[in-house]
């Protein structure tokens, strides 16, 4: 595809059937325009993160070949989300959700704007979605911050100890 970055978007749910939610998030994201979906790493069960007191989350990323923007990639991913019943005004920060499409980064891009930061500003501190990104990309180089590998190593077991493939 002529013109196009490699994207990587994390997914995440954890309310209703989350991992049937990640499948159809995925098939999605293969159908938006001038986008073909790369790979995607298998679905991961992880604590949640922020508000511990919720249910466990499914968790995966998918790489895409495509030739939006950074910002139309978000308008798609947030369409998705809509599509399956998350409303971000009304939800609670790192609360449950029916569906979590996270742009997490868009080619070597850095973007740093109201509403669009790539890449995304916690990935390099975020096991639940390392472990999946470095499933699927080893070799991935995060801007600003050196190698996925070494960001994953750089945290405490703690932190990837319950990050399990379903």
């Amino acid at each position: 595809m002529s013109g196009a970055v490699t994207a990587f978007i994390g997914l995440g749910a954890n309310v209703g059937d989350a991992a049937a939610t990640l499948r159809a998030a995925l098939d999605e994201l293969a159908d938006l325009p001038r986008t073909r979906l790369l790979r995607a790493s298998r679905l991961y069960r992880t604590p949640a993160w922020g508000v511990e007191a919720q249910p466990d989350f499914v968790n995966a990323v998918a790489a895409l070949e495509t030739r939006l923007a950074a910002r139309e990639l978000l308008g798609a991913l947030l369409e998705t989300e809509r599509r399956h019943g998350r409303d971000r005004h009304r939800e609670q920060r790192w609360g449950p959700r029916t569906l979590d499409l996270d742009l997490l980064l868009h080619g070597a891009a850095e973007i740093d704007e109201p509403g669009l930061r790539v890449p995304h500003p916690q990935l390099h501190r975020r096991g639940f979605v390392l472990v999946p990104l470095l499933e699927i990309a080893p070799d991935l180089e995060l801007p600003g911050h050196g190698l996925a590998r070494n960001a994953l190593s750089a945290l405490a077991p703690s932190e990837t100890a319950n990050i399990l493939p379903l």
